[in-house]
């Protein structure tokens, strides 16, 4: 780093399971670390982690309480009081935010140590964040923080394609190519070309013009959204809360009446899969070709960053 470049101080707060979430967060931060910034990590860990691989049961009965940002407790942890700028990175569950991450928000020394600070979020996933994103900067806007960017990173792979792969690797560990099936999950390229980000990031906080909160990743790819999935994905977010509720209200995890209706909600899910999720899917392909503008509106709209200036 130059003598006369502003040094800045950024906390990466990050949490990951199967470990790629750690590897994107390494690489968006690796062009800050090499120019000398300051970072503090700080990995999330529950005190009573989830298993993974995941067993099967075990699995599908952890929605109701994700979805519904149940806390879970953390491991301890502590950094400074304040920050530059915070870089958030997590993996999307079930459309939400693991709970690592929405019970690190909502704690108090969280929400102190956002507050009047800009933010970066990251997601992986699947292919579908959007209700995810929406549920952090929820959580973000109370801490009275100044979201400014986003970068969301998917599965590669075709949609139908990921319904097997995905399932394969959260249940069984097991993530390589198989069958003609792609490998599950973000490709070595997708993660190792992240570290372009970083280096935006590192030419906006090194800019003596800086001004936290805005965006500095607008005009980049770092987002890009399908409407048709967005659509379905809200109506998934409402599939899960209303029967996420329902199993609440049956007792906790594990118990013989809410294994009773999850199977229940098992048999409506696939049931979803295969009627509901393709016929949307077909219409907004249809909408999108019969009002192309107002679909590319709407994604323009969820392609914007948080902090990005006025049109």
């Amino acid at each position: 780093m130059a003598a006369d470049t502003v040094r800045r101080s950024i906390l990466l707060v990050h949490f990951s399971q199967s470990g790629q979430t750690r590897a994107v967060a390494d690489a968006l931060t690796a062009p800050l670390r090499d120019a000398g910034h300051a970072i503090d990590e700080l990995e999330l860990a529950a005190l009573e982690p989830a298993p993974w691989p995941w067993p099967f049961w075990q699995f599908l009965d952890s929605f109701p309480e994700t979805v519904a940002q149940s806390p879970v407790n953390l491991q301890p942890w502590s950094c400074a009081t304040s920050y530059d700028l915070v870089i958030l990175a997590y993996p999307v569950w079930f459309l939400s935010p693991a709970p690592a991450i929405a019970s690190w928000l909502r704690s108090p020394q969280a929400r102190q140590l956002l507050a009047k600070t800009p933010v970066v979020t990251v997601t992986t996933c699947r292919n579908m964040w959007v209700e995810a994103h929406r549920d952090v900067l929820e959580l973000l806007r109370a801490a009275d923080a100044r979201p400014t960017d986003h970068l969301a990173l998917t599965d590669p792979g075709p949609a139908l394609a990921t319904f097997i792969t995905t399932p394969r690797w959260v249940l069984t560990g097991r993530r390589e190519a198989f069958w003609g099936l792609p490998r599950a999950g973000l490709t070595e390229e997708q993660i190792q070309g992240v570290s372009r980000y970083g280096l935006r990031i590192r030419q906006a906080l090194e800019d003596t013009q800086w001004q936290a909160g805005r965006s500095m990743l607008e005009g980049t790819d770092a987002l890009r959204v399908d409407p048709a999935l967005a659509g379905s994905e809200r109506i998934g977010k409402r599939s899960f809360r209303i029967w996420g509720r329902l199993l609440r209200a049956c007792g906790a995890p594990g118990t013989p009446l809410r294994r009773v209706v999850l199977v229940a909600y098992m048999a409506f899910l696939l049931l979803m899969i295969m009627t509901v999720v393709p016929v949307s899917l077909l219409l907004r392909r249809l909408l999108a070709r019969l009002a192309p503008q107002r679909v590319q509106a709407a994604a323009a709209e969820l392609e914007r960053q948080p902090g990005a200036t006025a049109s």
